[in-house]
Formats: structure tokens, C-alpha cells, sequence
């Protein structure tokens, strides 16, 4: 039996927010049995913003989620690291706008949830188990789930620079391969666009400390890349961190092709309005069921 998981002792968390510039402190807070992942904003009164499709505010470089006009963007590579870990139930206290970047991975918060410990709750942990496939398109861009006895990734991205290129990456997730494979990975972006963004209001937070920037033709980090793929592992990262936005976690496989977060979140959408192919699903369940072997990709 599996049972839902939260954190042993609460602890906080300090950084600047990308886009937004500010610095912003995060207190994590254990949480009991079938509570989820709760975030709220403790700078203004407002309402806790429940982590499930109801949530999803805007995609505007980030995930954001949000209710009653009071958002929270930029939480995408903390949810992955929630969901790398497995943990259910949580609390996250924000006394700005948006999450910290860190790194600009899910390294720091990985790291940070583990020297906290996890703590194993009463409750089984139940999922959400794709029975039939699905999938949303917007042009050459498409991502589609699959029946699969777990949780898999295969993504591709196709960027036209000279150290990306097409890159694709097929990953079983679960604590340990996200831990070791996808957590370090940064966000990046290219020096040519950062003009456009400044004059947006957008990454006003950002450096080189916290994200990996090229220019015409190769990284101006002076530590240059943390792998040569480092790429598409963050951007399997912060799909990753979008499947949160179901609610419960998911079993099936997922096949990206170059997708980003306003696709992930067409994606749940999608799902959770299709009752018909999925299923919800507790740990006894998946122990003891006899159904024929899912589907795999």
C-alpha cells in the first residue's frame, strides 16, 4: 500500500522572483491526509488557491495559478519538485507575487523537502490513471497520454540553435530518476529576446545565477551547461510541475512534442473533462486489480 506523504517539519525559503523582480520569502508547512497542495498568499487577505484545474490562472512565460483575482505565478518548478517526491499534502505560504526562482531548477526545493524529511500519512495516496488516450494539438506543437503502468515522460524539442537543436528525452519518473535526472535542470532562454521581455515587464529577476542564456551560438554562462541535454530535462521539469495541476498525481505516459505550458494546461483541461478516459484510482486498487496490462508507447 502507498500512502500519501507530506513533509516532517516546516521550513522556509528565500529568493527573487523572475519575472517580478521581488524577493519573496515561502514558508512550507505539513499538511494532514487529503488536503493537496495548497497555496496561499499571505501578503494580501486572500482565499487558499487549492492546486488543481479549477487554479489555473494564465501561461504567460509560467505557470500561475490563482483565485479571486489573487494569483501566484511561477510555480511550476516547485510543483515538479513536489511531484518528483511524491508529496500529496502541503502548504506553501507566499508573501509575494510570484514563487522564487532559485537556480532557476527544482534543485534548491528538492533539496530543501528532503533536509525537512517526508512523513508517510494514514491515508492511501490515489491517482488519476488514464484508461484511454487523449491528446491537444496547436499546430506542430501536440502532446498526448497514454495507459501506462506508472508515470513516463518521452519529449521532444526542436530549437533552431547550434547546441539544441532536437533533443528528446524518455524517462520513467518516480523519486529517485527525478531526483538524479530532472531536478537540476534549468530554465534558459536567448540573450536576443531579453530586450522584448524587460519591456514586457517580464524577467526582471533575471541573471545569470538563475538561468542558462545563450546568444547567437553558444551558453554565456561562464559554468556552462550542467549536461548537454540540460534542455529538454527542464523542459520535462516543468511538464512535470504542470501535471500537478490535476490534483492527484498521474498515472500514464506522456508524449510531448514540443509543448509548453499553455499546451500542458489545454492538456488537463482536456483530461479532466473527458471522464471517460480516466479512471480514479487508489494504491489497493492498482495492487489488486486483475485488469489486462495497459497499453504502453
Amino acid at each position: 500500500m502507498t500512502l500519501q506523504k507530506t513533509i516532517k517539519s516546516g521550513f522556509y525559503l528565500e529568493g527573487i522572483g523572475l519575472h517580478s523582480g521581488k524577493n519573496v520569502r515561502v514558508h512550507f508547512v505539513p499538511r494532514n491526509d487529503n488536503q493537496g497542495i495548497i497555496f496561499q498568499r499571505v501578503d494580501k487577505p486572500a482565499l487558499p488557491i487549492l492546486t488543481n484545474i479549477h487554479a489555473i490562472s494564465d501561461a504567460n512565460f509560467a505557470t500561475i495559478i490563482g483565485t479571486n483575482g489573487t494569483s501566484i505565478s511561477t510555480t511550476e518548478h516547485l510543483l515538479a519538485a513536489l511531484v518528483g517526491l511524491g508529496i500529496d499534502n502541503i502548504l506553501i505560504e507566499v508573501d509575494g507575487p510570484e514563487i522564487p526562482i532559485m537556480d532557476g531548477s527544482s534543485s534548491m526545493f528538492v533539496d530543501a523537502l528532503l533536509k525537512a524529511g517526508l512523513q508517510a500519512l494514514q491515508s492511501e495516496k490515489a491517482y488519476v490513471e488514464v484508461s484511454e488516450p487523449l491528446s491537444v494539438k496547436d499546430e506542430d506543437r501536440w502532446i498526448a497520454l497514454y495507459p501506462y503502468d506508472g508515470l513516463k515522460v518521452t519529449l521532444t524539442i526542436e530549437y533552431p540553435h547550434p547546441l539544441i537543436g532536437k533533443q528528446r528525452l524518455s524517462l520513467e519518473i518516480n523519486p529517485k530518476t527525478f531526483t538524479e535526472e530532472i531536478a537540476y535542470a534549468r530554465t534558459f532562454g536567448f540573450k536576443k529576446d531579453l530586450a522584448n521581455f524587460y519591456a514586457m515587464g517580464l524577467a526582471q529577476g533575471g541573471s545569470l545565477e538563475n538561468a542558462v542564456v545563450l546568444d547567437d551560438d553558444q551558453v554565456i554562462n561562464p559554468e556552462g551547461l550542467r549536461a548537454s541535454d540540460e534542455f529538454v530535462r527542464h523542459k520535462v521539469l516543468d511538464l512535470l510541475g504542470d501535471m500537478a495541476l490535476l490534483g492527484h498525481p498521474l498515472r500514464g505516459h506522456i508524449v510531448a512534442h514540443k509543448s509548453g505550458h499553455a499546451l500542458h494546461h489545454k492538456l488537463v483541461h482536456s483530461l479532466m473533462g473527458e471522464k471517460e478516459r480516466w479512471v480514479y484510482r487508489n494504491a489497493t486498487d492498482l495492487f489488486l486489480s486483475d485488469r489486462k496490462p495497459p497499453l504502453t508507447v
